[in-house]
């Protein structure tokens, strides 16, 4: 199995490789979901992607944040970019531009982000026909899915790092609470801030939507009997401790032997609540309600010596490193080292410390310079032979070079076969370790030209180990939408309703009302969904798809496909995709603005007009699924430190319960273009379905409308 690793940085990128990692993924200056990272320019990246394959590693580039209509050039000359510059597999998130340009460079190999949402075998299936080689699964995917989709197409699953609260791909809280996209990746995590839910036992502000950190250390030979070939470490904004750590836990992990040293390193640089092993492993209680951010790993209580707080602790810890304070479960403040003592060492802290805090590391120097210490370096046996009247001659394996001028028999001060020994070994920033045998005849070389000849010889031996990729012919990409107008409204309802279009989300036989009916289905669909939904499909008149494995299910079952806002539509390659599918209907992204989705708009568009916004899926239950106490309301609300209030939906109990989250605000933002799309899932307005309001919703947002996402 596969270990691939985060790199924000360069400098990440190098410790993860040297730390063992099989792979490492990064991101571009454009188009990486991860933008507040240093990410690559075109440069470090040629650089890095030489040290790793030098090594005999890989590096994949995420190219996977949604493009905009006008971005598409830029986004196919960053796909060609990486590719010439040694990339093993382009990231991304938008499966029809995917689609387009495997179509005119079948040589490049492309992997499904996770943002794509895929988590069941109809999505594998399609990312398999569009030309994708592997899929990184969604976080949530069922262990029986996990195998299932296996034996369709490569599976990466995420084993350590964050989890979102949201179903990939799906979040707009950002977007929507302050234009900052997570599909463009820009989120502002407002997941992990605090918030009430108005249910007994949760009236007090707490971290209610933040995940604890996944950690799968214990589960790998699990998923490789399930057919997973890659093992994702999530972290392309953390430092270079914790991927080195990462990285050399989960090596230990695959020879059949987890460190507890190792993991105690790991759960040092960085840990969120204390680890979870996730839906997959059927944890739902795994949300960090108390502490936000890196709780650290325990080490001792406080005390007091010579009134000053005092930890006792086996552990050996230095200036520089920090801890975090925890009082009844709760973080009350920090604490620095300050000073060794006997059996342990003493804290300062601007908080006031009692007896019994529990003190945890969150920053240990000393571990940190530990974990990215290791160098990896590729063996090489070099031969050199310098010989009066000929030119100089270097053999490594099957590889000669031979210089270009012959070599002068020396007056004086012959050139030793140990001075061109030293000289070689220096292999300016190469991940080599060369053992070299030199034979000389009383040569003379001056040194500049002895290191002429080395950097000569190391750079011909790197074009032979890694050859540069030849250069793509340019291709012009192209994607024609064929204008339209759509007059008609569609409306998403859970109780009957008049109109045109009416989408149901059900999983009984769908009402009678509406001249078409369709079958809403959520962007997290298992084989267990497939089975509860089958009435609820049949009785439809098509299928209403917040995910692109509805275009595989609705040929499965023979009925028109109506693309919903969860395919993130957001480009011309991508409507056209749709379209070409055999979609009827298609929903723009709500990200857009008017402007920009009427340059989309065709026969059978529709655009997020009016109601509720659903602003996340949440597969889990944020109440830690207590259902022998729960009070199995179908409706709660949601309030930040602001007060704003967030509608929270309970539904679909298959398994277990789910959840969605809409936005504070509701929606009147018609583009007068495409045809409107009303959601009264929550706001239950039945007289939005005789047209979408314009104006006349009280305390109504206009969305993106005016203003795109970011």
């Amino acid at each position: 199995m596969e270990i691939l690793a985060p790199a924000g940085d360069i400098e990440t990128a190098r410790v993860a490789l040297n730390a063992g990692a099989d792979a490492v993924y990064l991101g571009m200056t454009r188009f990486s979901a991860r933008e507040g990272a240093a990410n690559f320019a075109c440069e470090e990246l040629r650089e890095i992607i030489l040290h790793a394959h030098l090594l005999g590693a890989k590096v994949y580039v995420c190219l996977n944040t949604l493009v905009k209509d006008s971005e598409t050039d830029g986004f196919f000359e960053a796909a060609r970019t990486a590719y010439e510059s040694g990339a093993d597999a382009i990231l991304m998130q938008d499966i029809f531009l995917g689609k387009a340009l495997k179509a005119a460079y079948p040589q490049m190999i492309l992997h499904l982000s996770t943002q794509a949402g895929c988590c069941n075998v109809w999505g594998a299936r399609l990312a398999k026909e569009y030309g994708f080689s592997r899929v990184v699964l969604a976080r949530e995917t069922a262990l029986e899915d996990v195998e299932a989709i296996a034996r369709i197409i490569e599976t990466e699953v995420f084993v350590q790092g964050a989890l979102c609260a949201c179903f990939s791909g799906q979040c707009y809280l950002s977007s929507f609470a302050g234009n900052n996209s997570g599909n463009r990746g820009r989120c502002k995590q407002p997941c992990r801030k605090r918030y009430t839910i108005d249910r007994a036992g949760y009236e007090e502000y707490a971290y209610a939507l933040s995940p604890s950190d996944l950690s799968l250390g214990r589960r790998v030979r699990e998923l490789q009997e399930r057919g997973v070939c890659s093992l994702k470490i999530e972290g392309r904004m953390r430092r270079p401790e914790y991927v080195a750590a990462a990285v050399s836990y989960y090596r230990s992990a695959l020879q059949g032997k987890p460190s507890a040293e190792r993991f105690d390193r790991l759960a040092s640089a960085y840990n969120r609540g204390d680890y979870t092993e996730g839906i997959a492993f059927g944890e739902q209680n795994f949300l960090s309600r108390n502490v936000q951010g890196h709780i650290g790993r325990e080490v001792g209580v406080v005390s007091f010596v010579q009134n000053r707080p005092f930890c006792a602790s086996a552990r050996q810890f230095c200036k520089g490193d920090g801890f975090k304070i925890l009082r009844g479960g709760k973080e009350v403040g920090g604490a620095r080292f300050a000073g060794a003592g006997k059996g342990g060492f003493f804290l300062e802290s601007e908080s006031r410390l009692k007896n019994g805090d529990r003190v945890r590391v969150t920053t240990d120097t000393l571990a940190g310079e530990r974990a990215t210490e290791g160098k990896r370096l590729r063996p090489l046996s070099i031969r050199i032979r310098m010989a009066a009247g000929e030119r100089p001659v270097i053999a490594c394996g099957d590889f000669t070079f031979t210089g270009s001028e012959p070599l002068q028999a020396a007056k004086n001060a012959p050139l030793t076969a140990e001075a061109v020994i030293e000289n070689f070994c220096k292999v300016d920033g190469l991940p080599f370790a060369p053992e070299i045998t030199a034979e000389t005849d009383g040569v003379f070389a001056p040194k500049s030209a002895l290191n002429a000849l080395r950097r000569e010889f190391y750079a011909a031996l790197c074009a032979r180990l890694d050859p540069p990729r030849p250069r793509l012919p340019e291709t012009a990409f192209s994607a024609a939408v064929q204008k339209g107008r759509e007059t008609r409204t569609a409306v998403i309802a859970v109780q009957p309703v008049r109109g045109d279009i009416v989408v149901y989300k059900t999983l009984s036989a769908l009402p009678e009302e509406g001249k078409e009916r369709f079958c809403y289905l959520p962007p997290y669909f298992t084989g267990a969904d497939a089975l509860a939904y089958r009435d609820a499909i049949q009785s439809s008149d098509g299928i209403y798809c917040d995910g692109y494995y509805g275009i595989e299910l609705a040929k499965e079952y023979g009925k028109p496909l109506f693309a919903g806002t969860g395919f993130n539509l957001t480009n011309a390659f991508a409507v056209a995709g749709v379209k070409a599918a055999g979609a009827k209907y298609y929903a723009l992204s709500k990200e857009l603005c008017a402007k920009e989705q009427a340059a989309l708009t065709a026969q059978g568009a529709f655009a997020l007009s009016a109601g509720d916004i659903k602003v996340m899926d949440l597969v889990f239950c944020p109440f830690g699924r207590d259902c022998k106490t729960c009070d199995q309301r179908e409706r709660y609300t949601l309030t930040d430190e602001d007060g704003r209030r967030f509608p929270l939906r309970r539904y679909g109990r298959i398994g277990a319960c789910r959840f969605e989250l809409y936005n504070c605000a509701p929606l009147a933002a018609y583009n007068g273009v495409s045809g409107a799309l009303v959601d009264i899932t929550v706001c239950g307005d039945t007289s939005l379905a005789e047209g979408a309001a314009e104006n006349g919703l009280p305390n109504a947002t206009a969305g993106h409308k005016n203003r795109s996402m970011l």
